[in-house]
């Protein structure tokens, strides 16, 4: 199954990014699954690398490169949204990419199932 997550929330201060992670990073252990996550809006926070979280809190940037590592996987960052808030594609997480609304689009057409949070 090819599912598409958009995540639009903060990577903290919001659960939605940390359980659209959770369940992406489930999928992608199983057999015959792919997964995209589409980073927008606030979302494009959760690919800085760099994170730094108090002991015993969750990571979101540790979450997302579980995503990363899989071989049917595949992470984009809206560049509009990533201008908006002074992120620069040398400030991603490794394995991301600076993305558009046109790569959405072919990924939206690309997935079986379409997850937003």
């Amino acid at each position: 199954m090819k599912t598409l997550f958009i995540l639009n929330a903060p990577p903290y201060g919001s659960e939605n990014s940390y359980n659209a992670l959770r369940l992406a990073g489930t999928l992608v252990g199983r057999l015959d699954n792919e997964v995209k996550v589409f980073l927008i809006g606030d979302a494009v926070s959760c690919a800085k690398s760099g994170q730094k979280v108090p002991e015993g809190f969750y990571n979101i940037q540790l979450m997302l490169n579980k995503v990363i590592r899989s071989v049917q996987s595949g992470v984009g960052v809206c560049g509009s949204c990533m201008a908006a808030r002074g992120i620069n594609e040398p400030d991603l997480v490794e394995g991301s990419h600076k993305s558009s609304m046109a790569e959405l689009a072919e990924w939206t057409e690309w997935a079986d199932k379409v997850l937003v949070f």
